[in-house]
Parts: C-alpha cells; sequence; structure tokens
C-alpha cells in the first residue's frame, strides 16, 4: 500500500481510530508538478480520504485564488484551504468560499528593507482573491491573478496584505536578513522570498481548523516536500516527506514516500488510510 522507506506500519496503538483524522496536503511538488495536472493515482487517493471520512485540507504557499483553483481540478468542491504559507485560511463551497482568517504582515518595514539592500528587486503585496499590487510587473505565469502596478512604493502598504512576494536574480540570499528582522520568509526558489507575519504559518492554520472540528492531535497526517511545509511536518503526529524532498525535510519527517513520478502522494494518502475513521 505505500512507497515509504521505512514501509507500511499499522497506526501506534496509543492513537484512537474510532474517528476521523485530519489530513494536510501541500500542492506543487506533492499532489502536483507546478503548471501540471494530478495524476489520477493521487486524485482516487484524495477521493479515498475523504470517502473514509477523514478531514482533507489543502495547505500551500499558493495564493487563495490560486490554490481554490487547483483544489477544484483536484475534484475537491468542500472543506478548509490554507492558503498563502499559512496565512489566509478559506472554508470551501461547492458555490464559492469565505475567508475565515487573513493574517496581515507588517508590510513597511519590510519593503523598506528590501528597498534598501536590493533595489533591484521586485515587491508584489497579495491582494486576497483577486491578485497582486506590485513594484514592477512580474513576468507572465508568475503570479496568478490581476497585477496592479503601483506609482509609489509606499503604496505597498497602505491597505493590509497576508503575503509580500520578493523576487529576482538571488532573492534567496536575502532571507536570512528578512528572518532577523522578526518575519517569517520561507525561499521558496534562488529567485523567490515569500514573507508573512511572525508565526504565521500552515502549521498555526492547520492547528485551528484541527481544535475547531475537534480532532484529536494524535489523528494528524501532514505531506509536504519543501521548505514552506517544515512547521507542517512537525505539527503533525504522522508527518511523510516527498521521496524528491531536500534532504532536511525528509529528516524532519516520520516517513518518507515515493518521488513526484512515483506518484508517492498517492502511497503517502494511502498511509493516512491506515489510521481509520469510524
Amino acid at each position: 500500500m505505500t512507497a515509504t522507506a521505512s514501509g507500511p506500519t499499522a497506526a501506534p496503538p496509543d492513537v484512537p481510530t474510532s474517528t476521523p483524522a485530519l489530513v494536510a496536503c501541500d500542492v506543487d511538488g506533492t499532489l502536483v508538478r507546478t503548471g501540471r495536472r494530478a495524476t489520477p493515482a493521487v486524485i482516487d487517493a484524495l477521493g479515498a480520504v475523504r470517502a473514509a471520512g477523514h478531514h482533507l485540507v489543502i495547505a500551500t504557499g499558493r495564493s487563495l485564488s490560486s490554490a481554490v483553483q487547483v483544489v477544484r481540478q483536484l475534484g475537491i468542491r468542500d472543506g478548509w484551504v490554507v492558503a498563502s504559507n499559512g496565512a489566509v485560511t478559506a472554508r470551501l463551497r461547492p458555490d464559492g468560499y469565505s475567508v475565515v482568517q487573513a493574517v496581515p504582515v507588517d508590510a513597511e518595514p519590510v519593503v523598506r528593507l528590501v528597498a534598501r539592500t536590493r533595489p533591484d528587486l521586485r515587491i508584489a503585496a497579495e491582494v486576497v482573491g483577486t491578485g497582486y499590487r506590485v513594484t514592477r510587473r512580474f513576468p507572465d505565469r508568475q503570479l496568478s491573478g490581476h497585477q496592479e502596478v503601483l506609482r509609489h512604493v509606499e503604496e505597498l502598504w497602505a491597505r493590509p496584505t497576508p503575503r509580500l512576494v520578493v523576487y529576482g536574480q538571488w532573492a534567496q540570499r536575502l532571507t536570512p536578513t528578512l528572518r532577523a528582522s522578526g518575519v517569517t520568509a520561507i525561499a521558496a526558489r534562488v529567485d523567490w522570498v515569500d514573507v508573512t507575519a511572525p508565526g504565521a504559518g500552515k502549521a498555526a492554520a492547520l492547528e485551528s481548523i484541527r481544535a475547531g472540528l475537534g480532532v484529536a492531535p494524535s489523528r494528524t497526517v501532514a505531506i509536504g516536500d519543501g521548505e514552506g511545509d517544515l512547521d507542517m511536518l512537525a505539527w503533525a503526529a504522522l508527518s511523510i516527506a516527498m521521496g524528491h524532498a531536500p534532504a532536511a525535510v525528509r529528516a524532519a519527517a516520520s516517513r518518507v514516500t515515493g518521488t513526484l513520478d512515483q506518484d508517492g502522494a498517492a502511497s503517502a494518502l494511502s498511509d493516512a488510510l491506515l489510521l481509520p475513521a469510524s
């Protein structure tokens, strides 16, 4: 049933198996390859988790509008979506969605820091459900939704935003400086850094959902592949890393499944089914 490095195992004896589990899944690099659709095996596995009575939560670094789009493509019509690396939480319905929480980041000091140290970099402030306000237009397919090009950099912090994107050559090198300023900074790529409020992350958002649903902490599962998933993996009772994930991510997980090309997420979701609901 599984492609985990340690092989299939039963649920720990102290895990109550009479109640639903909360299963949290990253998107890009976990369920899908960026720009492509999920395979039938992954879609079937997601459906099996839901059919078994478990709570499936999609937790991604994507903006909310992009996250909702991919969730629909996965065949999911209702449930919870955690977007923007945990800064935005929404409740999905068949006819739309409602934003439950959007944690704002203090954009001004971040923007000033970037402008002072790396004025060559582009900055985008996410507008929930719409798109972004940007200092300069981003290349095609880099951002989802409408891009509003601002005339003055001060406009970036004129309205609340849950996430800033810092983009450009070697933007990743600015990550330690951003973190030292007190914000949460995740380098998704060498040219891309997501910035959110201190303490904002997938784990915090998932914990709020877990508590609201009344799921026992021992009934939590998380599957991911990147730096932005580390807090989520630490939060879950059963954490599963993709086989192609960086070594630090694999080391942080309870188990390692197959790679994206091997439909590792489908095998990992089968592991979640080892924790049956009533």
